[in-house]
């Protein structure tokens, strides 16, 4: 890997060595590599978008459909203090900031929110129910988790609103 500067003139990135094209000889299957090609572009942003949508319909519930109070239940059932406060901050997280990962506004800040939420809801929650999301366990935040950590560093990405208006978090 080496430095060059960004596109934009900004600070140092690295970049690495391998090549921007697809080398059909090492496809199993040759005639894909004009597939990947146009669309690997796409793909940290495809990423970064599913992230925060798949996340949308979970706040959307809260907002809009009334299980707000259910949501304080949980929390004040594990010890939370002021519960439905709590369930006002995680209904934004999971539809406001979900919201915002998804079209790449304020994406660092957005992928922050999220992963501290998944933390809280990994270790409080999930935890004693081990692994598997089909027992009620961690598997499926700690994808969010993982997902989440990964866009905190990379940030909004070539097709994000924040991209378009030349700032980030």
């Amino acid at each position: 890997m080496h430095a060059t500067r960004t596109p934009e003139g900004g600070g140092r990135r690295e970049e690495n060595a391998m090549a921007d094209t697809v080398d059909a000889k090492r496809l199993v299957f040759p005639g894909l590599a004009g597939i990947y090609d146009r669309l690997s572009p796409f793909a940290y942003d495809f990423m970064r978008f599913s992230t925060g949508a798949v996340l949308v319909p979970h706040g959307f519930q809260k907002v809009f459909l009334g299980t707000l109070g259910a949501t304080a239940g949980g929390l004040a059932k594990e010890g939370f203090p002021a519960p439905l406060a709590w369930a006002y901050l995680v209904a934004f997280v999971e539809f406001f900031a979900a919201a915002c990962l998804a079209v790449g506004l304020f994406t660092r800040l957005a992928a922050a929110l999220i992963w501290i939420e998944m933390t809280v809801i990994i270790t409080v929650f999930l935890w004693p129910n081990g692994y598997f999301w089909t027992n009620r366990g961690y598997e499926y935040a700690l994808l969010w988790w993982l997902l989440c950590l990964a866009i905190f560093f990379r940030g909004g990405g070539r097709y994000s609103l924040d991209r378009l208006l030349g700032k980030e978090v």
